[in-house]
């Protein structure tokens, strides 16, 4: 996607070949600044603390961090430390895993002397795998959008409601519930899109309306609790998600938040969708609400806020006081009889089993690339 008019992806090889190059999307929106990875180590921390957000770049960010760890050292030890070290930085995504999966069964039956070329290699095509699967994302979901703006009987923009950042920055590039609306700004289509702020971290007001804005798209933030008012109202046309993980049988494990706004359109008949690649879905779990690992994250994201002071410098803000204690849980899961569809780089399946592996032609519990 274009930044200030130029082209970027949110990962890319430094021109020593062999460095990894980051956006660190702790700084957006107030600056754009890139850092670099050259260790194991700076992989995972880029994880963890969240340099790099949203699955699919997670897993990216991983296979680049098993690279690293093989430009150090192509041992069995080395992949295996890589392997653990990074699956323990996010447990929720599972992507990460995914990414970690194939990286391992890909450098296993390689030579060690070879095994740094071929990490390079798989990562990049994992990359370029992502790029293209977003795109197809953004056009199937494009139908959807068309669809339902055809069948509007209010006139203006298609209002489109999202929550958590689901756009290029999350990805390589596009984007996975951003990719439809990219795709409809294009074509000239009249939107109009409601970003929730996603407390605790903000990733809404920081990076989805920063993208937005960067593509000229028409957006209004609003609050986590506004949604629901909206679509009260009827302010709003259709919402559209992201996802960490989806389960065989379609319940969706997004940001902390999506399950309400998610029981708010079920009340309100407003189609709400859910937009995702195949290393999204976990082919292992039936029951999302009991089996995915929910991650809880340090109680400074909620008593404290990050932002840019009077006298232009980022800054962080106690809102709490003092001794409160907070609870961070960093996602729910929204069961799949409250998802409308599933969008995906195959096409628009229902949010159940039968939709999911007929789409993807698998037995449940496969994997797939």
């Amino acid at each position: 996607m274009k930044v200030d008019g130029q082209h970027m992806r949110s990962i890319e090889l430094a021109g020593d070949g062999w460095s990894c190059n980051v956006i660190d999307q702790r700084l957006l929106p107030h600056r754009i600044e890139w850092a670099s990875l050259e260790t194991l180590a700076e992989a995972c921390t880029a994880i963890s603390e969240m340099w790099v957000r949203g699955a699919p770049l997670i897993g990216i960010t991983a296979a680049y961090g098993v690279a690293l760890a093989m430009h150090a050292d192509p041992s069995d030890a080395s992949l295996d430390c890589a392997y653990r070290e990074l699956a323990a930085t996010r447990p929720t995504a599972i992507n990460l895993l995914w990414a970690l999966d194939l990286m391992r069964t890909t450098l296993e039956s390689v030579e060690p002397r070879a095994r740094e070329q071929a990490a390079y290699e798989q990562a990049a095509k994992m990359a370029e795998q992502d790029v293209r699967s977003c795109e197809a994302i953004g056009e199937h979901g494009l139908g959807v959008l068309q669809e339902i703006a055809e069948q509007r009987d209010s006139a203006g923009p298609l209002r489109i409601l999202t929550h958590c950042n689901a756009g290029w920055l999350a990805t390589v590039d596009w984007g996975t519930a951003l990719a439809p609306i990219y795709k409809a700004h294009a074509l000239g289509i009249d939107l109009m899109v409601y970003v929730d702020e996603t407390r605790p971290r903000n990733q809404g007001a920081s990076l989805t309306a920063w993208e937005l804005a960067q593509e000229g798209i028409p957006h209004a933030l609003i609050v986590d609790n506004v949604g629901g008012h909206l679509m009260q109202h009827g302010m709003v046309d259709l919402c559209i998600v992201g996802s960490d993980r989806t389960t065989a049988t379609g319940d969706v494990c997004n940001k902390i938040g999506t399950y309400l706004k998610a029981l708010a359109a079920y009340d309100n008949d407003v189609p709400f969708f859910a937009a995702l690649p195949f290393s999204t879905i976990d082919w292992s779990v039936r029951d999302g609400v009991q089996e995915i690992p929910i991650e809880e994250r340090a109680q400074r994201e909620v008593t404290h806020i990050r932002g840019v002071n009077s006298r232009g410098e980022l800054d962080e803000l106690s809102l709490a006081p003092q001794h409160t204690r907070a609870l961070n849980f960093g996602f729910d899961v929204t069961p799949a009889r409250l998802v409308t569809k599933i969008i995906t780089e195959r096409g628009v399946a229902e949010a159940s089993e039968q939709g999911l592996s007929e789409l993807y032609k698998l037995a449940r519990g496969a994997h797939t690339s």
